[in-house]
């Protein structure tokens, strides 16, 4: 424990001694590196044992396309600053101990295709400004204490392709909208406090292999337009009856 401990100290001691040797302008100091400003796409450091928040400097990188700091132990919000960067594709903040609600300036990033926050600490509801990712084809939230309802505005992320918000504190009813989202292979929502009916409109999503609804506290009658989906591989249901 106590190497850790002077690994991490060393680690800040040469963040803050290279980020002040940083050209002022040109290049931003994260984590004891320097990044241009103008060149740097992706920042991928992942795995290798961040600990303290993400910097808002980090909106500085107006040209990233992927940010990858997953598999650390990065803590503290996620920085609202996170949506100035229009040009984000990928975003892997997975498997730290981020905490607070996602920020609603997400719904800047219009041209994100992946959005993996799972196994944090994060809570709050899911934005509404989410409906404004278009082009996002995997949303991972699952592991983390997001609460209120899953928001109707997501069933407008029509290219949407794995979609899992288990083992949170979600609750009320699984919006219809769902069934819009015709491209969705998976579907996850175990482990939440979601109640009322499967909607039928499940059924819409004629590519389904994965669905995933159980330790819920939803009516224990699955429509049959659910029943009838062919391409279902891999599924939990338990032992729910069919509705006629």
């Amino acid at each position: 424990m106590i190497g850790v401990v002077k690994f991490h100290f060393l680690l800040f001691l040469i963040s803050v001694s290279l980020s002040r040797n940083c050209n002022e302008f040109v290049e931003v100091g994260l984590w004891g590196q320097c990044y241009s400003i103008k060149y740097t796409v992706e920042l991928n450091i992942s795995g290798v044992g961040l600990i303290g928040s993400i910097p808002k400097d980090i909106a500085q990188l107006v040209n990233l396309q992927i940010i990858d700091l997953s598999n650390n132990r990065l803590s503290g919000p996620i920085p609202k600053e996170i949506g100035e960067l229009q040009n984000l594709k990928y975003i892997y903040l997975q498997d730290n101990l981020l905490t607070g609600s996602i920020p609603e300036e997400i719904g800047n990033l219009k041209s994100l295709t992946r959005l993996f926050l799972s196994n944090n600490a994060l809570s709050g509801k899911i934005p509404k400004t989410i409906k404004s990712l278009k082009n996002l084809e995997y949303l991972y939230l699952f592991k983390n204490n997001i609460s209120g309802s899953i928001p109707k505005e997501i069933g407008e992320l029509k290219k949407l392709f794995k979609l899992d918000l288990s083992s949170n504190s979600l609750s009320g009813f699984i919006p219809s909208e769902i069934g819009n989202l015709v491209k969705l292979n998976s579907l996850r929502l175990f482990d939440n406090n979601l109640i009322g009916s499967i909607p039928k409109e499940i059924g819409n999503l004629k590519d389904l292999e994965f669905l995933f609804l159980h330790n819920n506290f939803l009516d224990k009658k699955v429509p049959t337009e659910v029943f009838k989906l062919k391409f279902i591989k891999y599924s939990n249901l338990g032992d729910w009856g069919v509705v006629e």
